[in-house]
Formats: C-alpha cells, sequence, structure tokens
C-alpha cells in the first residue's frame, strides 16, 4: 500500500550539482531525501513559493498539454529504488481510464507541485522502507 507524502524541505546548493529535496509522510514521522537537478529543484522552488513567469517553462507546459488534451493529472507514485535510482510514474486520467507515465521523481515532483492544488505524491512501503536505510538517494 503506498504511503501519502508530502514535501517537507528544498535544499538549493550554488556549488553543488546535485540539489536534495526531502519528502515526509503526511500521517507520520519517516522522512527521506532526494538528489535532484538544478532544474527540477529550482521549477519546484518557483511553486512552493508562488514565482510566477512570464511563459510557461517546462513543467508548466506539460501540465498544459495534459490538461488541453482533456486529462486530468491524478497524483504522483515513487514506485521503485534500484541500485540507489528511484522511479516514479506520474499518474494520469484521460476517457475515465488511469494512465501511469514512467518518470523521474524530481519531474514528477515538480509536475505535482505545478499543479493547483498540488498533486499527491506517494511512495510505496517497500521503496520508503528502503530509503530509510539507505545512505544514498538519487533523482
Amino acid at each position: 500500500m503506498p504511503v501519502q507524502m508530502q514535501l517537507s524541505r528544498i535544499i538549493i546548493s550554488e556549488i553543488n550539482d546535485q540539489q536534495v529535496i526531502y519528502l515526509r509522510e503526511v500521517d507520520g514521522e519517516r522522512q527521506f531525501p532526494i538528489l535532484i537537478g538544478i532544474f527540477e529543484a529550482t521549477s519546484i522552488d518557483r511553486h512552493v513559493k508562488r514565482v510566477p513567469t512570464p511563459r510557461p517553462l517546462t513543467h508548466d507546459l506539460l501540465v498544459n498539454v495534459v490538461e488541453e488534451m482533456g486529462g486530468e493529472l491524478d497524483s504522483v507514485v515513487i514506485c521503485d529504488l534500484r541500485k540507489h535510482t528511484y522511479y516514479a510514474k506520474l499518474r494520469i486520467r484521460l476517457n475515465g481510464e488511469l494512465t501511469e507515465v514512467d518518470s523521474r521523481p524530481s519531474d514528477a515532483i515538480a509536475i505535482a507541485m505545478t499543479c493547483e492544488p498540488p498533486l499527491p505524491i506517494y511512495v510505496a512501503e517497500d521503496v520508503l522502507s528502503e530509503s530509510l536505510t539507505s545512505d544514498d538517494a538519487a533523482m
């Protein structure tokens, strides 16, 4: 059963290539970090802080395309952790069916934060358990 998580922290470093976001359990105390790129981190940070841009950026564009095609962004599921790399699915409802699209967690979370209200973020229980015992996290 997936566990609902929420974005709890964004750490943006000007001197490191990798940035860090923390996801925290909605109804619990567990949390874990995911290393992400600067573009995804700044996109997430921009939406959290509600900073407008004059034109749509990449994550805005994807949300707009799904909506214009009659789809509805449903949720994000971080579904796997292999060799210190997380895997996610962006869930889209279209014509009454739920479709899961392979995604990097960083992009999926950026898209989740682009939506208003933000999409729910879930993590598979086994991934959450493994991430709590792992010292490394990746995109």
